[in-house]
């Protein structure tokens, strides 16, 4: 009850019906594989253009060095092209891949390495030019503290230049109160000066670091080697997307930053270009790049990273056909539950036996397999190649999910951008390979190339077809996310009648979508919550249980149309 103490008059709001309950987005997809640049560990990364994906990734890989593991950037940019809006993507190393790092005088006092692995650093050019945040004017001396006209931009630590005449003297700065500067050394001569231009000036010394790749150039003005500032090197350049930067000399003494980092002597510029960065050997990667290592939060690999990911709905790993990986990435979504894994069949396994084969590696509702590889534009050869199926089916998915919804089989679409099959598959061979679970990617005459099949790899007939689980996966994630708020409130008859009536709205809405069976709601779905769902025991220990039914539509997978002759005297 709330608490009264005063006399008065009190309104109050309360909630008792239900609450408005949204679907979750089952559009998203989730991709890994081999890239010239890009993190691998920690999150994956959004991507929602072929652009972004160059970006932050590069472009596509050469056949001769990456070989058969080259695949993931034509895999994303066939899920755009095919419709996809937005994905998720982790990059995978070879584990002899080596980051670029700087060479040379400068690598004493400052270190910078690349942020990830790959011979792109070598490509990274750094700038490092002389610069002064902050100057001002001497006021009045008091032994070695310094009024000054303005004291913003010192901190103490800093190394400061007083120029007066042409002479410059180096000092440090041991403290800063209000405009009060107090320096580790007194200042030899004249120092005041109040006039309105004044001749004699202090200012603080730093230095610029420009860190430029290709067309992408980061800034990082007036930085120190003062840990105490603001303007810490390692602050400010922690921000960069290229490189990693450590101070391996600190302000000490009264020698400007610019002087330490590039040595005595030097101009007011240094320039110089990364080296030692490499690719790595494809030879060397295994399906544990691929499975990844759960190294905790942030640190995750490969297929783990996406552990942390609630977004992505829909997973592939473009063109890694290896059986280890696919049943790690199989076993991955059954385990969360709530999203789906889209497999390739190695493209050499074109035969119905060895396809077969393949195939009969796995049985799960949470997976389905595509075959064969397609023909699609290489901008970087300038030529057609084959590429695995899986990136332009998961556009596929995308776009079905978009238009028509989760419950329309993303089959009897079109595949955009292809122009050929590596295989021609005929209805004799598919009436073997459909009834398996092996989903055909085929070209009809005047209808353009189509994905002619909607078959998980489940041998339960519950679960035989793709939009079938992926539905269950959107009710599921869409109850479970709506309904937090049912969490720690009083478990009594009030709150299971708020539940009912809050996931009888959301089904009613999904049944009238066109995703439920039924001529009305009552034939679609039940909802069974009370005492008949839950004991006394469920009660007392903390637990309320909700029975839901729901009747999932199915593709018309076979058409079938019966024809008789009709005679003139019936």
């Amino acid at each position: 009850m709330a608490e009264y103490l005063s006399p008065g008059v009190y309104v109050e709001e309360f909630e008792s019906g239900s609450k408005p309950l949204d679907g979750v987005s089952t559009s998203t997809a989730g991709f890994i594989g081999l890239a010239q640049r890009g993190a691998v560990e920690g999150l994956p990364l959004l991507i929602t253009s072929p652009a972004d994906f160059q970006r932050n990734f590069g472009s596509y890989l050469s056949e001769s060095a990456f070989g058969s593991y080259r695949y993931l950037a034509y895999a994303v940019d066939q899920f755009f092209t095919n419709g996809g809006s937005r994905c998720y993507v982790m990059r995978v190393a070879p584990s002899d891949a080596q980051v670029a790092t700087n060479t040379g005088s400068v690598s004493e006092k400052l270190s910078i390495t690349t942020k990830n692995p790959g011979a792109w650093g070598n490509l990274v050019k750094v700038v490092i030019t002389d610069a002064s945040k902050a100057k001002t004017q001497i006021y009045e001396v008091t032994d070695r503290r310094y009024r000054v006209k303005n004291a913003g931009g010192f901190y103490a630590g800093d190394v400061v230049a007083y120029n007066a005449g042409g002479e410059t003297q180096y000092n440090r700065v041991v403290s800063v109160q209000g405009n009060v500067i107090e320096l580790a050394d007194e200042l030899s001569g004249d120092v005041v000066d109040d006039a309105l231009l004044p001749t004699k000036i202090l200012s603080t010394c730093e230095f610029s670091l420009h860190v430029i790749y290709n067309d992408e150039v980061e800034s990082f003005e007036k930085v120190s080697l003062n840990p105490e500032a603001p303007t810490f090197v390692e602050k400010v350049a922690g921000r960069s997307n290229l490189v990693n930067v450590r101070a391996l000399a600190l302000s000490t003494d009264a020698t400007p930053p610019f002087e330490t980092v590039s040595g005595a002597g030097a101009t007011g510029k240094v320039e110089f270009v990364l080296a030692g960065g490499s690719d790595g050997s494809v030879d060397g990667i295994s399906a544990a790049d691929f499975i990844g290592e759960d190294r905790g939060p942030g640190r995750r690999t490969g297929i783990q990273a996406f552990i942390d990911n609630d977004v992505v709905s829909i997973m592939a790993i473009p063109g890694v056909t290896d059986a280890n990986v696919q049943l790690s990435l199989v076993a991955h979504c059954e385990n969360l539950g709530s999203r789906f894994a889209i497999l390739d069949i190695p493209r050499e396994k074109t035969k119905v036996a060895d396809v077969m084969t393949h195939r009969n590696l796995f049985d799960s509702s949470y997976c389905a397999l595509y075959n064969p590889w397609l023909s699609v534009f290489d901008p970087l050869d300038k030529r057609n190649i084959f590429v695995p199926p899986s990136g332009t089916i998961a556009g596929i998915y995308s776009r079905s999910d978009t238009t028509r919804g989760v419950q329309k089989a993303p089959a009897n679409e079109v595949l955009r951008g292809v122009v050929g099959l590596d295989v021609q598959y005929n209805k004799g061979e598919q009436d073997i390979l459909n009834p398996a679970g092996v989903n055909l990617i085929r070209s009809f005459t005047g209808q353009g190339i189509r994905v002619w099949g909607a078959r998980t790899a489940s041998s339960n007939t519950l679960w035989k077809y793709v939009n079938v689980r992926r539905l269950f996966i959107f009710l599921e994630e869409s109850i479970k996310g709506g309904t937090n708020w049912v969490v720690f409130e009083p478990n009594n008859e009030q709150l299971w009648a708020r539940v009912q009536r809050t996931i009888d709205a959301f089904l009613t809405r999904i049944w009238r979508d066109g995703a439920l069976m039924g001529s009305s709601a009552s034939e679609a779905f039940y909802i069974d919550i009370g005492r008949s769902t839950m004991t006394q025991d469920d009660i007392d220990n903390g637990r309320l249980i909700c029975v839901i039914g729901v009747a999932p539509v199915k593709p018309a997978e076979f058409v079938v149309f019966r024809i008789t002759q009709k005679t003139g005297s019936e």
